[in-house]
């Protein structure tokens, strides 16, 4: 592909000088296909327009940021307020390949690029970052319009079916079969999680089949199966167990899960998730011990326990002793089956509860995905090896975050990042 060096009328970061309106492309003149509309897709087109080049983003679903508008429909969960150093090692064995970008488009980045769509933002009590406004769909709007404002072209209904020959996109469009040629290609197609908003992992193995370096997708964020007793899954599925804390190879962390027919599920789970899930496919088994009282001392409720009268039962014993009733103490009884009389060996129970799981639940039910193109096949630029000018960002990529913010954090900053990459990749002489 032909390319040109360092426009004229950009700044000396790239970013384009200030001025009146303009035609979208008429800075650079190249033109660049981007494929998916959800945040990376438009986070990398608002970049690559910026900069001046002609940005045309094909979506297969009848309208952009699905997925973006279902994460806002309990309050948008945009980044995380926690130092950017720990923020940075939420990623997994992808944190430091992912750290540049981050670094590039960091949490207070994410604020104040929200704030300048007219959406304020505020920490919640965990840290969670929120637009004061609670809602995905105003954010949503005006960052479209901007879009437009800088002139990219919005195609929904425009379902990717591969590359032609010669390098052209081939897409199944409203009329029919198209091609569609640029000078450099973006693909943010998303993972897998969430088929019925365009989210399926189809693309990968037709990327695959070329030979790109992809790793089967596996889900995250997720919950789990376990075989409880037919009477306690009639008694407690839907129920909350609040107020505990969770040990796995992911450490140690306190908050809430649910208890469902099938196993667990929530939020606590969810911290877990990806330890859980590597455990089970390196051993066969895993389990979540629990802390069911966080708040106390094992030899605190040895003593409380003790002072229990012999003939209390069960139940007044926990609840007296241990300050535990409902499906906390039925969670001990389920897992210990005959409960112990022991003060000891209770609390030793209260406080490190083995809780086995068997499988992760379906993909489809999962928040995000593992796996998807492997960063080995990747420059730093997040180009494709193996295919000069075709770059990829967002969940497609091989990395996995925990729920908090740092799933649409990682989405908005690899956009960026690969777009920034695309421009450079553009600037290179030719030959």
């Amino acid at each position: 592909m032909a390319r040109q060096g360092r426009d004229r009328h950009s700044g000396p970061s790239g970013q384009p000088r200030a001025g009146g309106d303009r035609v979208a492309g008429q800075l650079t003149g190249r033109r660049v296909a981007i494929v998916g509309g959800g945040p990376a897709g438009l986070a990398a087109a608002e970049r690559l327009a910026e900069i001046g080049h002609a940005v045309t983003v094909y979506e297969r679903m009848p309208t952009f940021g699905r997925k973006f508008l279902l994460a806002g429909k309990s309050g948008l969960n945009l980044t995380h307020s926690e130092d950017f150093a720990r923020f940075a090692t939420r990623f997994g064995a992808a944190s430091p390949r992912l750290q540049a970008a981050l670094a590039a488009f960091t949490p207070e980045d994410v604020r104040a690029w929200a704030a300048g769509l007219g959406s304020e933002t505020f920490v919640g009590s965990s840290g969670r970052v929120f637009p004061t406004a609670m809602k995905a769909s105003p954010l949503l709007r005006a960052w479209l319009r901007r879009l437009e404002g800088l002139g990219v072209a919005l195609r929904p209904r425009h379902h990717w079916l591969g590359f032609t020959e010669t390098g052209a996109l081939r897409l199944q469009a409203p009329e029919g079969e198209i091609e569609a040629r640029a000078d450099a290609v973006l693909l943010a197609l998303g993972g897998a999680s969430w088929p019925r908003l365009g989210s399926d992992g189809a693309w990968l193995p037709r990327l695959a089949a070329e030979g790109i370096p992809a790793r089967p997708f596996r889900p995250a964020n997720c919950g789990f199966d376990r075989d409880w007793s037919a009477d306690f899954a009639t008694r407690f599925a839907g129920e909350p167990v609040k107020a505990v804390a969770a040990l796995s190879d992911a450490g140690r962390s306190q908050g809430e899960f649910v208890v469902t027919r099938h196993g667990i599920e929530g939020s606590l789970v969810y911290a877990h998730a990806a330890a859980l899930r590597d455990r089970l496919e390196r051993d066969g088994a895993a389990a979540l011990t629990l802390d069911l009282a966080p708040g106390r001392q094992q030899a605190d409720l040895e003593r409380s326990l003790a002072r229990q009268p012999d003939k209390a039962s069960f139940a007044n014993r926990l609840r007296k002793g241990a300050g535990l009733a409902g499906v906390k103490a039925a969670l001990l009884r389920e897992v210990l089956g005959a409960p112990t009389p022991d003060p000891v060996q209770l609390a030793a129970a209260i406080k490190a509860l083995p809780l086995d799981v068997l499988r992760p639940r379906p993909l489809d039910e999962a928040i995000s995905s593992a796996g998807g193109l492997d960063f080995a096949g990747l420059t730093p630029d997040f180009m494709l090896r193996d295919r000069p000018g075709l770059f990829a960002a967002g969940e497609m990529l091989d990395w996995e975050a925990p729920t908090g913010g740092y799933l649409l954090t990682a989405c908005f900053a690899t956009g960026r990042a690969a777009a920034m990459g695309l421009a450079r990749w553009l600037e290179e002489p030719a030959g």
